[in-house]
């Protein structure tokens, strides 16, 4: 099962040039900044992100701040387009 291998140092297929699809690092900074704050929130609730988050194994916390980001930012584009 030892099978050596030899490297060539040679490309092993045709190449091929990726676009670059990074967005540039000025849109890299985050333009806003996270404030700690404390919440009470019924137990129901918590219980309801906590299982969300270990189905697909990120935070809870980062679940509910996505949630009111995404409220917030809808709301006020809502009330914009009132006025």
């Amino acid at each position: 099962m030892k099978k050596k291998i030899e490297d060539t140092d040679e490309p092993i297929g045709p190449l091929r040039v990726i676009k670059d699809f990074l967005p540039p690092p000025e849109k890299l900074i985050l333009k806003e900044r996270n404030i700690k704050i404390t919440i009470n929130l019924k137990e129901s609730s918590v219980g309801y992100f906590k299982n969300l988050a270990g189905k697909y194994h990120t935070p809870y916390q980062k679940i509910i701040r996505n949630v009111l980001d995404h409220y917030a930012t809808n709301d006020s584009k809502s009330k914009l387009q009132k006025v």
